[in-house]
């Protein structure tokens, strides 16, 4: 009688149970970039929100003032913080081109002017002033 060559083979172990613990070095280095890049957003999003922090000051105040003048100041306020000082010193004619470039709304001369005239400004330029408040552009090149 023959042997069957499958006698001489012993039962199948089963492999022991392999932990997830301690893990793998890939998975620590996966770890740590993960890690590195959620505080970078983080980082990011701080900075963002504190670059922003002027405007939305800003928007606070011209909603609660009335006066074109006031609103006028404000503005001048937000173009020192985000530029250059020297753009706010700009005669009437130049501030008018730089105020319609980061406000995308058009002014003149004469609105600007009738600011510190003796006649009563427009209620309607305090709500354009405002709205350039609000639609002020925080990074742009300028070429003024």
């Amino acid at each position: 009688m023959q042997t069957s060559p499958l006698d001489g083979l012993h039962d199948i172990i089963a492999p022991s149970h392999v932990d997830w613990w301690p893990l793998a070095p890939a998975w620590w280095v996966v770890i740590s970039i993960a890690l590195c890049l959620v505080c970078g957003l983080i980082i990011i999003m701080y900075k963002n929100y504190q670059f922003k922090k002027p405007k939305r000051n800003a928007i606070k105040l011209a909603n609660q003032q009335q006066s074109a003048q006031q609103l006028h100041i404000i503005l001048k306020r937000l173009v020192i913080t985000y530029y250059d000082p020297r753009l706010a010193a700009q005669s009437t004619a130049n501030w008018c081109k730089t105020l319609s470039q980061l406000a995308a709304i058009g002014f003149n001369e004469d609105e600007i002017s009738s600011l510190y005239s003796a006649a009563q400004t427009p209620p309607a330029l305090s709500d354009k002033f405002r709205q350039a408040i609000k639609q002020f552009k925080l990074r742009e090149p300028l070429h003024v």
